[in-house]
């Protein structure tokens, strides 16, 4: 079981194994769970249908209309069971607390730091992505004045087409998708880089994830797929990290700027609480919401024209005039040897004063580049090389960081 903070922390080669252990075991809970609901709904609900005079003979054949492309339908573990057998330690929850005071005080203005999230693409390797969290460790250590640095974290992968879903999905890369596994695994990782004081950056993608890893992200970012997804920005207007929307794929930073709008506003919707059981969820709305410039097909635009052009629209919706920039994606044009160029951009404007730009976001992992992920031998993969969008490496990542702490120390002058 998951180690407590007065013992050893698991091994990070073992934290997969560990996750399964944790799975198979609340697995069989929750079967025995699902059959007491299923024995109590059998012997309750027909006494429903009498009361609301149903037909008892009232039941269709729908064979062929009901679930004609499910071919499995399995059990899952829930978030409520999840967090009673891995529970956060006072360490972890202190960094998540701080970071969340933070970031809100540099997208406010209170404080005049940048905050940056770095980190891979996309997270594969539990052993490799605590390495890289030991790393951004010392970065924080280095530049605290400074930057408010947090650790890109993301184990859901949005796909255009078909792909790899993310380790949350795929834990074990092979195609085997145990779900169940991979949402434990997250969360262990989670918790072990915040106990480290290292804050993490997640991307939700559904409804349904984000509760796995409650009270553990200090910073959800809305992908560019989506950011027109009503039901998307309805959600994260109730969470309780901050939150950032990126301009769509084709560039329309409008999109972005609906989404904020929406966030910001009190919703009433259809959800899942913690015991994965339908709820109907209000909410106050999430006040940190911005958008994040992360280019678009046609090209960049990260640039000092770009900024000026979000901040007039921005003020002409009523919003503050703030945006984090992603360095990578559109901005890069997907290669990483472009996003120190872009980097260097972003820190001259802050250097020159430009008070909009709160937060940069760079794609790092422990080894520059990317590989191809094939699934019969998930095996042969390099270790620290992302699997998704090519990476800088720590070194490049260490220029960078250094370059707009330097540039925040300029503006502050």
């Amino acid at each position: 079981m998951p180690a407590t903070t007065e013992e050893a922390p698991i091994p990070t080669d073992q934290i997969l194994a560990e996750a399964a252990q944790v799975a198979d075991l609340l697995l069989e809970v929750q079967t025995r769970v699902n059959a007491q609901i299923d024995a109590a709904l059998s012997e309750l609900l027909p006494g429903v249908r009498q009361q609301l005079g149903v037909p008892q003979d009232c039941d269709v054949d729908l064979s062929g209309l009901v679930n004609a492309r499910i071919t499995g339908l399995s059990v899952v573990v829930t978030p409520a069971a999840v967090a009673t057998v891995v529970p956060l330690s006072a360490a972890s929850a202190a960094t998540t607390g701080a970071a969340r005071r933070a970031v809100t005080g540099i997208l406010t203005g209170d404080d005049d730091r940048l905050a940056v999230i770095a980190g891979p693409c996309s997270i594969h390797d539990p052993a490799a992505a605590i390495e890289y969290a030991a790393f951004l460790a010392r970065m924080r250590e280095r530049h605290g004045a400074d930057l408010e640095i947090l650790m890109r974290t993301y184990t859901e992968k949005p796909r255009t087409e078909v792909d790899w879903k993310g380790f949350a999905y795929d834990p074990f890369l092979d195609g085997s998708s145990r779900i169940s596994v991979g949402l434990v695994a997250t969360r262990i990782l989670m918790a072990r880089i915040t106990d480290l004081g290292v804050p993490v950056a997640a991307e939700p993608l559904n409804a349904l994830t984000p509760q796995y890893v409650n009270g553990l992200v200090t910073y959800n970012g809305v992908g560019a797929r989506n950011v027109t997804d009503q039901t998307a920005r309805e959600r994260v207007s109730g969470f309780s990290s901050v939150v950032g929307f990126k301009n769509s794929p084709e560039g329309s930073i409008d999109a972005a700027i609906s989404a904020v709008l929406t966030a910001r506003a009190p919703h009433e919707f259809l959800g899942v609480d913690a015991h994965g059981v339908s709820a109907q969820l209000s909410t106050t709305g999430n006040d940190t919401g911005h958008v994040i410039l992360r280019g678009a097909k046609d090209g960049p635009n990260y640039s000092a024209a770009y900024v000026a052009g979000t901040k007039r629209k921005l003020a002409a919706r009523g919003l503050p005039e703030v945006v984090v920039v992603d360095a990578s994606h559109g901005n890069s044009l997907k290669d990483h040897r472009r996003q120190p160029g872009v980097v260097r951009d972003l820190a001259g404007q802050v250097a020159g004063g430009e008070q909009a730009i709160r937060g940069v976001m760079i794609e790092s992992n422990l080894v520059a580049g990317r590989q191809d992920l094939d699934q019969r031998h998930p095996e042969r993969l390099e270790y620290g090389l992302s699997v998704t969008d090519s990476c800088v490496d720590p070194a490049t990542t260490e220029e960078m960081l250094a370059e707009l702490a330097g540039a925040v120390r300029a503006r502050r002058g």
